[in-house]
């Protein structure tokens, strides 16, 4: 039986999200504590507010995705960019806490889901929409962890995808595995 292509597209969209999130925790691991309060300057985000924004807007948004405003009444967003000074474990937990509650959603979706009308701040969007705004806004997130990660570990950072001067080298690895 074919999926259908509401189907492909869901399946897309958290392999995507997956992606990201997998890139998250590649980091996270190459961390200590001090690391994810470190802010280059007074109006960056260190890593722990960058967790902090990320989960509080994946709660706020997919919780009850289909039938309340993606802006919550309960989320403060603007504590989220305050430094909290939660230790590397209660970030990643705030981190996957995010994480479950927008993958439990986009896993219970249906096709028929994808054209229905949800709101942000009252804005109407597609839950198609929605979704695509969500995949543009987590990795931008991700990015900017990953950059400030680099920026901290330095020389010891353990690169998670193609290294500097390597991409020749990976291209013929991949083409031995046609």
């Amino acid at each position: 039986m074919a999926s259908s292509l509401g189907n492909i597209y869901l399946d897309s969209a958290i392999k995507r999200l997956l992606t990201y999130k997998t890139l998250g925790d590649k980091t996270f691991v190459q961390l200590n504590d001090e690391d994810f309060h470190y802010a280059p300057n007074e109006v960056s985000n260190s890593i722990a507010v960058i967790i902090q924004h990320v989960s509080g807007n994946m709660l706020s948004r997919w919780t009850n995705f289909l039938t309340e405003d993606g802006e919550k009444e309960w989320r403060n967003r603007d504590t989220e960019f305050d430094e909290q000074k939660l230790n590397k474990e209660q970030l990643i937990a705030l981190w996957e806490k995010g994480w479950k509650c927008m993958l439990d959603t986009l896993h219970s979706l249906t096709e028929d889901d994808l054209l229905k009308t949800i709101y942000i701040r009252s804005e109407p969007l597609s839950a198609i929409d929605a979704i695509n705004r969500q995949l543009a806004h987590y990795p931008h997130h991700v990015g900017q962890i990953l950059y400030a990660a680099k920026i901290i570990k330095g020389n010891d950072w353990q690169n998670l995808s193609i290294p500097k001067g390597k991409s020749e080298e990976f291209n013929k690895g991949m083409t031995g595995k046609k």
